[in-house]
């Protein structure tokens, strides 16, 4: 039907008789002459239709926005005046002779170009015109591309793609599994994966060696704008590796994956400690793009009578800590009242605060409603901690350990962001050397990463104090992004027992969930270790966008509804019947 794309018409084609199809993407009369922008996926070009051809004229006069047409012409250079250079196609047009309507369209919901102001719901509820949108197809072209390099990459290092099951058996992973009754097995259920982790561990102990997949996963969780309840998950193991060999592995992909696909040239990423990244950043995704790092000034405070920062100071499960933002003299009352409510959100109980004016002139250069609590050489030590200078302000956290990194490390995003602090567009890290097991509220242990993660130090030290046991895991972080995570894995029964036995699963209960996999480890399993990269959260970096929903097709809202297909729905009763499910709504 068509000889070439509308986006593709350039000068060289003057002359030349052409063929398109597409939609009308605006209609304009001008002094009786009929433009008609069509629009592809590859772009627009101006179509010309002139009283000379009666037929197509008239049919043109009735084209309106989203009609699709088909339509021959011959393409000629623009009027000097008359071109465009914020187009490709600026420079021609295409003066149209035969026009067929393929088919019309009502008014679309919102209109699909740079003017148009239609809200996300509305965007969602009819994606299939979102996705005619010339950046939405841009984000999903580049989605496209990158998996295609990721597929090419690991082929090239000896990888082979296996698909795992979609149904399998729940999981005790933390995030809750999303669950598929059967019908020929009344009153069980399947799982929906949250990664395809053990069946990776099965291949290695297969001896495939090196395996990959870019995977379907899903996680019955709490959302936020870089969450979804299905994602794409970039799947990687290989056997006989160590740590160093994935992450060097894993580094050459993702630095060549930005270099062809956006021409960025990542530096070779620094490796953080875990520990290292808490007290600096308050966080183990720090955006390195920016400085505005966390100084602790416990010591400091342990012995002033102020009790809001000694009290704190004086528990081993607390912490003081300061962030200096340079130049913050710029903030007003209201700015810092705004900041103070934003760390709220963080579990914050305020936020202090100092502002240097003049540092020279000791106390009466400063100003804060705190200074009265603090002897003036505690607050000259602390000001000379984190080097504070005349017009900076020194924000203060004091609480729980977990409060303060929350609150602390947000704010250093928050002014980075609202006062343009970054000094770099990319920033990317290593994490490692993660806690094996963290506390619940109820004092139970729950795996930082996953149970199949292999402990560092020994295994009596493992069972005698779990809280101590550090993990051979590693992340990635771009630009404050979790977008990888791995680990070397368990490979040896009595280590993987002991892990259970940590997270409150008897020998028994753990045969009966995961006997398969402790009959496999006994049988011969080589040391192995992988990686996985959120192939959405990539590809929401690459594209340069802040929301995950804008690099998936057909995504769910922020309570994991789908506004398109009103899912999920109730089902006919005769179908819960047959299941043998009962609601209790």
């Amino acid at each position: 039907m068509r000889s070439h794309y509308c986006g593709d018409m350039r000068s060289e084609h003057i002359e030349e008789t052409v063929s398109l199809c597409g939609w009308v993407h605006r209609r304009r009369d001008h002094g009786g002459v009929i433009f008609l922008d069509v629009r592809d996926h590859t772009g627009i070009v101006q179509v010309v239709f002139d009283p000379d051809t009666q037929e197509s004229f008239a049919l043109a006069d009735q084209m309106r926005n989203e009609f699709v047409v088909s339509i021959e012409g011959r393409v000629r250079a623009r009027d000097p005046a008359a071109v465009n250079p914020k187009m490709p196609t600026g420079e021609i047009e295409v003066l149209g002779k035969d026009l067929t309507l393929l088919n019309r369209a009502k008014t679309p919901p919102f209109q699909l170009d740079e003017y148009s102001e239609a809200g996300e719901d509305v965007r969602l509820r009819y994606r299939y015109i979102d996705l005619r949108r010339q950046d939405m197809q841009q984000r999903l072209r580049l989605r496209s591309r990158a998996s295609h390099y990721i597929r090419n990459f690991l082929d090239g290092h000896a990888f082979v793609d296996i698909e795992t099951p979609i149904l399998t058996k729940a999981t005790p992973e933390g995030a809750r599994d999303y669950l598929v009754p059967s019908r020929v097995h009344p009153g069980a259920f399947y799982a929906l994966p949250q990664s395809p982790q053990i069946f990776k561990q099965l291949l290695m102990v297969s001896g495939f060696d090196r395996y990959y997949q870019i995977a379907r996963c899903f996680r019955d969780e709490d959302l936020r704008a870089d969450r979804q309840p299905e994602f794409t998950q970039i799947d990687i193991e290989a056997a006989f590796v160590d740590e160093a060999q994935i992450m060097t592995l894993a580094e050459s992909m993702i630095s060549g994956l930005f270099k062809e696909l956006i021409d960025v040239s990542l530096p070779e990423l620094p490796t953080l400690t875990y520990a290292e990244a808490l007290q600096r950043f308050g966080t183990d995704r720090p955006d390195l793009r920016f400085g505005l790092e966390l100084v602790d000034i416990d010591d400091l405070m342990a012995n002033v009578e102020f009790k809001v920062f000694s009290g704190p100071a004086n528990d081993p499960s607390c912490r003081v800590a300061a962030l200096k933002l340079p130049g913050g003299d710029r903030l007003s009352r209201k700015n810092i009242d705004d900041l103070t409510r934003f760390v709220g959100i963080y579990g914050a109980k305020g936020l202090a605060y100092i502002k240097v004016n003049d540092r020279a002139a000791g106390s009466e250069g400063l100003q804060s409603p705190i200074l009265k609590f603090l002897p003036p050489e505690v607050v000259e030590e602390v000001l000379t901690r984190v080097q504070a200078q005349d017009n900076d302000v020194v924000f203060f956290g004091a609480d729980k350990a977990s409060v303060v990194n929350d609150a602390l490390g947000a704010l250093r995003c928050k002014l980075a962001e609202d006062l343009n602090l970054y000094e770099r567009v990319w920033a990317a890290c290593w994490v490692v050397d993660f806690p094996m097991f963290e506390q619940t509220d109820a004092k139970a242990w729950t795996a930082v990463h996953h149970p199949f993660t292999h402990p560092s130090g020994s295994l009596e030290a493992l069972r005698e104090d779990p809280g101590q046991a550090g993990s051979r895991a590693y992340d990635m972080v771009i630009n404050g992004y979790e977008v990888g995570g791995g680990s070397i894995r368990v490979h040896d029964p009595e280590w993987q027992k002991a892990i259970f036995n940590v997270l409150n699963l008897s020998d028994e209960q753990a045969n009966a969930k995961f006997g398969f996999l402790l009959d496999a480890l006994a049988l011969g399993a080589p040391p192995h270790g992988g990686i996985a990269f959120g192939l959405d959260r990539l590809v929401m970096l690459l594209s340069g966008t802040k929301a995950i929903r804008d690099v998936i097709a057909f995504p769910k809202t922020q309570n994991a509804s789908c506004l398109l297909t009103a899912a999920p729905s109730e089902v006919d009763p005769s179908q819960l019947k047959e299941l043998g499910i009962k609601t209790n709504l």
